[in-house]
């Protein structure tokens, strides 16, 4: 492996973007450290260039590090499978499935697996079968964008005289907003690496909300690793986690985002496909706790992909 040549794509034109940096140069560091050639490519909306760019490279294989659109979406999975390289990651239909929170909870419902009750706001107003009438809902309200990540564009309503600045909100994300009823209880998510659940982490902002900056501020979320739970609970977090991850049919590496209500039902929120490696996220938390380092980690996501 250490003549092997690796293309690492990062940045891209998201809402994501800086996260999906620090993500990059996290993975950069990880894989020079093990003597490995690494070709960081910024990508941006141009995907002409980006194929010139990874002819001109040729990568042995490329490790996607893009957070949101175009990297999370399908659209950079099916550039690559174009041009025939292998990847890390899950492909081109698993990629679109989690991106899209709507579909990704459909399918969830197919499989048995419990989704907080929702309902969708379109901008040509259009309503599809299967959703619960608004007035049906109880608050407080999640209000986010269909289509986006790291919490960008999210509210949380208790009242219906807030919900339209929420969805103006969203809005700006696209033109399909998720309005979902707000599980009480606690937040917990699960990696995947391989085929297998990591240790179940609880995270605790301290501003109540896991936001953007929560989410990315060192300082301003607890997380015990693994969580406080009874190991019969723990379990099963982890196996519905692993179902969700094989529902969409995802690979090599995903994390499950949950809250657990207060009578100990898991409800499962999102798939992310490609988790943070970030300084302070959960991927790599969750890794350690199972004794794995964070360049291991990242090892053993570009092995899966080699072994695709």
């Amino acid at each position: 492996m250490e003549k092997m040549r690796i293309a690492l794509l990062l940045g891209g034109p998201s809402s994501e973007r800086e996260v999906s940096l620090k993500t990059g140069g996290a993975v950069a560091s990880a894989l020079r450290k093990k003597g490995l050639d690494v070709v960081e490519l910024d990508v941006g909306k141009d995907l002409s260039k980006l194929v010139e760019d990874l002819k001109r490279v040729e990568p042995q294989v490329v490790f996607i590090a893009l957070h949101g659109a175009f990297g999370e979406d399908g659209v950079i999975q099916g550039v690559l499978e174009y041009l025939g390289l292998s990847y890390t990651g899950s492909g081109v239909l698993a990629s679109a499935l989690a991106m899209d929170k709507l579909a990704s909870k459909r399918l969830f419902s197919y499989h048995g697996i419990p989704v907080p009750r929702y309902t969708i706001f379109r901008r040509e107003g259009l309503t599809l079968p299967g959703e619960v009438p608004l007035e049906e809902l109880s608050y407080p309200l999640v209000v986010k964008p269909a289509a986006e990540g790291s919490t960008i564009g999210v509210s949380i309503v208790d009242k219906e005289e807030v919900l339209e600045a929420a969805l103006r909100k969203a809005y700006k994300y696209g033109d399909t907003v998720l309005v979902e009823e707000y599980i009480e209880g606690r937040e917990i998510t699960v990696g995947i690496l391989g085929d297998e659940p990591l240790p179940v982490i609880e995270i605790i902002p301290e501003t109540g909300f896991y936001d953007y900056r929560a989410k990315y501020t060192p300082g301003l979320t607890r997380y015990e690793v693994p969580a406080k739970l009874p190991r019969d609970m723990a379990l099963m977090v982890q196996d519905m986690a692993l179902l969700a991850h094989r529902a969409l049919g995802c690979k090599d590496v995903s994390r499950v985002d949950f809250r657990l209500s207060e009578d100990g039902t898991p409800y499962v929120l999102e798939v992310n496909t490609i988790p943070g490696m970030t300084e302070t996220s959960l991927l790599p938390k969750a890794a350690a706790a199972a004794g794995i380092s964070f360049e291991e980690l990242v090892l053993r996501i570009l092995e899966s992909a080699l072994k695709k």
